[in-house]
């Protein structure tokens, strides 16, 4: 069986969270102002979350 993968929307903020791992860490930038990437203490992806997530624009493709 596979990790557990954490999926939360906010329909009231448009704001979509998708966590892969549930452990301290913080989110930072990306190339897409719509986009933070969250880490852990060392680096490594352990979610995103998107702004605006169902707002009518291109196909989002960021870095994380």
């Amino acid at each position: 069986m596979g990790k557990e993968i954490k999926i939360r929307y906010d329909s009231e903020g448009d704001y979509l969270e998708v966590i892969f791992e549930r452990k301290a860490g913080y989110f930072r930038e990306t190339g897409d102002d719509a986009v933070m990437g969250k880490v852990d203490e060392e680096g490594h992806i352990i979610g995103f979350s998107i702004l605006n997530a169902l707002k009518e624009r291109e196909p989002i493709s960021v870095s994380l």
